[in-house]
């Protein structure tokens, strides 16, 4: 698999994660190589209250050292009103409402493209798969039947 394959693998993990704590408007900003950016992906999202802040950002970190990914600098988690976990190629952001209204970020990295989460979260179907169930398919509709037992009469006695 391709690094960029990984990364994208990587980014919808975080955003499964983000939307299994409910976290609210899930947004993904492809950074532009030549902005200046630091990293490839902004994944931002809202939480309503910090504990739920918390727990999304819990649950990103869990997700991701599953994948075997680790945390490489966090911030925010103790005050839960913005948590910024940085995964180098990404960074998650986990805002309350009225800190993201308050950054901005969407708004000061306004020349970044903006990803739905279904743009990352769609996977195309490996070519392999389809060829090894095409086969399948053939290989049991050319099976033939079991041939029946003939059947056993009994002779009735005079």
């Amino acid at each position: 698999m391709k690094k960029k394959d990984d990364l994208k693998l990587q980014v919808s993990e975080a955003i499964l994660a983000c939307q299994d704590k409910q976290a609210d408007n899930v947004t993904v900003l492809e950074l532009e190589k030549d902005s200046g950016a630091f990293t490839d992906y902004f994944v931002m999202c809202s939480g309503t209250n910090s504990r739920q802040i918390q727990a999304i950002a819990d649950a990103v970190d869990e997700r991701l050292e599953a994948l075997g990914l680790r945390v490489t600098h966090s911030e925010g988690y103790k005050q839960a009103e913005w948590v910024l976990l940085d995964y180098v190629d990404f960074v998650v952001h986990v805002f309350s409402e009225k800190a993201r209204q308050f950054y901005d970020l969407e708004r000061l990295w306004k020349s970044a493209k903006r990803l739905e989460p279904a743009e990352l979260l769609a996977k195309p179907k490996p070519r392999g798969a389809t060829i090894a169930k095409s086969a399948t398919v053939i290989k049991s509709a050319t099976r033939k039947p079991a041939a029946a037992a003939p059947k056993k009469t009994r002779k009735k006695k005079a």
